[in-house]
């Protein structure tokens, strides 16, 4: 350096190192004073790991009399392929390579475990390969009865926070990936395990070795290598850890040129002196740095140290005692991948991240679905209850017997119904499309045509109320006689024994859904149209008139079981499910009305689930819990409020509505083993608190907003709160014979509530 050019301070070569580090550095440095003084700090700390490095040289020498032989322990932990994080296979595949060409190492005792490999078939390969090589090995197993405990990580989400309240956490936001996986964290934890085995490494190879090398399955050592890594920990024994970086290699075949030295700059391997009393953080899981969490308690510094923190992220701990005590010597390859367009360069790394989310997103998801198919029956009853329907065969109450007949011979003399019937047309001008305007929308009085239309919340515009005059110009009426009038039927047959019940169901079911000349197309498109909005198309809203999908699904399985629907009927049925399934999932009007904060995102919910057990769809019904979970922290308050409901002009009529819906859907996802009445959110929101809120209030709703009612429709409600908290008495009336059987479809309450599943 030339005498008159002075030497830059260091916390500006601090802040020139992070401005190169872009988007990875922690957080925006606000001032040149907190980069001075991260400076400071950084300086300090070297300053105290230089001592604690003299110390421990002069102790390790004070405290031994003769040389100490060393001896190592290599154990590789095989994973999962995550594809398309990986190619699948890659893991045998390298494993197979590693078996052929790796040589054996002087006093280095090779071990391997294969660490809950979800897929039995690749297990299988390659616990054979291992057993065919005279490998040592131990299996850790995955077992999906374990993992089909394992909760959501819902309970630590703060309002605001969820996919529903935040668009950020929605699939295309900023932290869409980001968030899927924080909510699948804690069955991260058990699928990957990767800090659960590498400790389980380390308790294998202490017994056994003075240095324990803990490694990913993957890693490959040469012989070089390895010998620099000997070289080191005989010149420098005092060191309590050895850091290996690590290269990243695309054609494992260059491995095999004893010259090969490539640049190793990725994040290292860590090998552990048999003394030492540190353990990997088992509650990082894969994709949050497992491993740089025990690289920054060592004080290992790398760019990990740039890596931006976000909101779900731990704390990043303080050095531990041992921190500085390491020294790098050697390299280790991390075999290919099958996807060298992720492992090159810094695009590389940045799409590596996306593609290690979703694989990881994939993978629980499957194993969700096959932990839910495991309980999931298609043919069995999700809302109403087997045992209690075979008990009231048995006339056990012929009072309800009694009016049970007397509903279903009102039901035989109405229908079939079809979509062809009404004397209106929707916007396309296709009679199959089902058609229904906006129950609370008007023309606007100060236009000549009225158009746009304007909202009056709670009045319902002329023809839009059930069963109303003008009604027959639309499709809603009709499909609320086929939903109610079915289950009706089919109960009717089933507890009473008479086939007459069910064949006019299966007419009602074949009229509207599967013959090509009545059916309905497979979606809402036109439902609750809001004249002059969205081009005439309903804007979500009226996915609403199919809620009570649920129960009428129960319906057609009593119908299949009698025999009135054949086989080719249930079959064109199902077909008309699937269709209207890809609507739900795909059509703008349906994402939107999916992700809305009141009973209509509730009742959304509720459809889709039980449609996904109908047709035995274990990863949608898996989904459905876990929204319902992300939902109470947002629709519920601490207290059992249900503030989107209370803010509408029908307080009562909308909170108990909801509640409806959110006990139907915790009876569905009961029917395959999935709790959701004892889940509590972070502030302890959860169905009991609403029942027990609703219970409480109901009448003082009334009161408030004047608002007629029929006040026998809590009744169900109560009888959930005493059934779920076992504080609250039985409430009175809650015997079913002194139980309304049958309520207006307003009320969101199934006929013959009295039989369904606790």
């Amino acid at each position: 350096m030339s005498a008159g050019r002075k030497k830059r301070p260091v916390w500006l070569r601090v802040y020139r190192e992070l401005r190169r580090a872009g988007r990875y550095v922690c957080a925006p440095l606000a001032t040149l004073a907190r980069i001075r003084e991260q400076a400071k700090n950084k300086a300090a700390r070297n300053l105290l790991m230089r001592q604690r490095i003299e110390a421990a040289r002069k102790a390790y020498e004070a405290s031994q009399s003769e040389p100490v032989k060393d001896s190592f322990m290599l154990v590789r932990i095989i994973g999962n392929d995550l594809e398309p994080r990986h190619r699948k296979g890659q893991s045998y595949d390298n494993v197979r390579f590693i078996l052929d060409n790796e040589p054996a190492f002087p006093d280095c005792e090779k071990f391997w475990i294969v660490n809950r490999i979800v897929d039995p078939n690749e297990q299988a390969r390659i616990v054979d390969l291992l057993q065919s090589r005279g490998q040592s090995f131990q299996v850790i197993p995955f077992e999906l009865e374990a993992y089909r405990q394992i909760p959501w990580n819902t309970e630590a989400l703060a309002a605001n926070e969820s996919r529903f309240a935040n668009a950020g956490n929605r699939p295309g936001g900023e932290n869409a990936s980001r968030y899927e996986t924080h909510v699948r964290r804690f069955k991260n934890l058990y699928v990957m395990n990767n800090n659960g085995a590498r400790n389980a490494a380390l308790e294998i190879a202490r017994a056994r070795a003075r240095w324990l090398m803990p490694w990913d399955g993957n890693c490959y050592l040469t012989a070089p290598a390895f010998q620099q890594i000997r070289t080191a920990t005989g010149q420098n024994p005092y060191f309590r850890y050895v850091v290996v970086p690590m290269a990243r290699i695309v054609d494992n075949a260059l491995l095999l040129d004893g010259g090969f030295t490539p640049q190793a700059n990725e994040e290292p391997q860590i090998i552990f002196r048999s003394d030492t009393a540190e353990l990997f953080d088992e509650t990082y899981g894969y994709g949050r740095r497992p491993k740089i969490e025990m690289l920054w308690r060592l004080g290992v510094p790398g760019p990990w140290d740039r890596f931006r923190d976000d909101a779900w992220d731990f704390p990043r701990a303080r050095l531990a005692e041992d921190a500085g005590l390491f020294q790098n010597a050697g390299w280790v390859a991390r075999l290919d991948s099958g996807r060298a367009d992720l492992e090159i360069g810094r695009a590389g790394f940045r799409a590596r991240l996306g593609q290690r989310d979703e694989a990881i997103i994939g993978m629980l998801d499957r194993c969700d679905a096959s932990a839910i198919a495991r309980k999931l029956d298609p043919a069995r009853l999700v809302y109403y209850d087997e045992d209690r329907l075979a008990a009231a065969r048995q006339g056990q109450d012929l009072q309800i017997q009694k009016e049970l007949r007397a509903h279903a011979e009102q039901a035989l003399l109405r229908g079939p119904f079809s979509v062809m019937d009404k004397s209106g047309r929707a916007p396309s001008g296709d009679p199959h499309d089902y058609f229904q305007p906006a129950p609370y929308w008007w023309p606007d009085p100060r236009k000549p045509d009225g158009l746009p239309f304007i909202r009056r919340d709670g009045e319902h515009a002329p023809g839009t109320a059930l069963y109303s005059a003008g009604s027959e110009a639309y499709d809603r009426t009709r499909l609320q006689r086929v939903l109610d009038d079915t289950t009706v039927l089919a109960l009717a047959a089933t507890v009473l024994g008479e086939p007459r019940y069910a064949s006019h169901a299966a007419g009602l079911v074949r009229t509207w859904f599967v013959d090509p000349a009545t059916s309905m197309n497979p979606n809402m498109r036109y439902a609750q149209v809001r004249w002059g909005h969205d081009n005439n198309e309903g804007p979500g809203y009226g996915i609403l008139d199919l809620a009570d999908l649920y129960f009428f699904l129960d319906a057609v399985r009593l119908v299949e079981r009698s025999g009135a629907l054949d086989a080719r009927d249930s079959q064109a049925f199902r077909a008309w499910l699937r269709s209207y399934c890809e609507w739900l999932d795909t059509a703008p009007a349906a994402i939107f009305e999916f992700y809305r904060l009141n009973n209509h995102g509730v009742f959304f919910d509720l459809q889709r689930a039980a449609i996904a057990a109908f047709l035995g769809d274990g990863a949608a019904l898996a989904k459905a819990g876990l929204y319902a979970r992300e939902r109470i922290a947002d629709q519920i308050a601490a207290d059992g409020r249900l503030p989107e409901e209370l803010s509408r002009p029908r307080p009562r009529h909308y909170a108990l509505s909801a509640l409806q819906g959110w006990t139907a859907l915790a009876r569905v996802l009961s029917s395959v083993g999935d709790d959701l009445w004892a889940y509590r959110a972070k502030d302890g929101q959860g169905l009991v608190a609403a029942l027990r809120w609703a219970a409480a209030h109901s009448d003082t709703l009334a009161t408030i907003r004047g608002e007629t009612f029929d006040g026998e429709r809590i009744q169900p409600l109560l009888d959930d709160l005493a059934r779920h908290h076992p504080d609250q008495a039985a409430p009175a009336g809650s015997q079913p014979g002194a139980a309304k059987l049958v309520f207006h479809p307003d009320c969101a309450i199934p006929p013959f509530w009295i039989w369904r599943r606790a």
